[in-house]
């Protein structure tokens, strides 16, 4: 069975976005996140029950801005792009950025 994991953007106090995250076949399941690599350390360890297999759902509250969903979107494609040259091996990241971890 698949899991479904719920991911939505929030905005704390101090105007910094942040993603909490909560797995919606448990109660109390809730993370929080920071960041895209906390962010996606967090999906694995919940995708881990359920075999790897999980829907993600994104929202996010009223009060977060276009410029912070555009930041969360942004760092997300970063860290895939990280991810898809640290697979192939690549010596520079598709921005050209030298691939430290290869």
């Amino acid at each position: 069975m698949a899991g479904v994991i719920e991911s939505v953007i929030k905005n704390s106090p101090l105007g910094r976005w942040y993603i909490e995250l909560s797995d919606t076949m448990k109660e109390d399941s809730q993370e929080f996140c920071m960041d895209i690599y906390e962010y996606a350390d967090k999906i694995e360890e919940m995708g881990k029950e359920y075999d790897g297999v999980v829907e993600v759902i994104w929202s996010s509250d009223d009060n977060v801005t276009p410029e912070q969903i555009n930041e969360v979107r942004m760092q997300m494609n970063a860290y895939e792009a990280e991810q898809e040259a640290k697979k192939e091996g690549d010596s520079h990241l598709a921005d050209g950025t030298p691939n430290f971890q290869g």
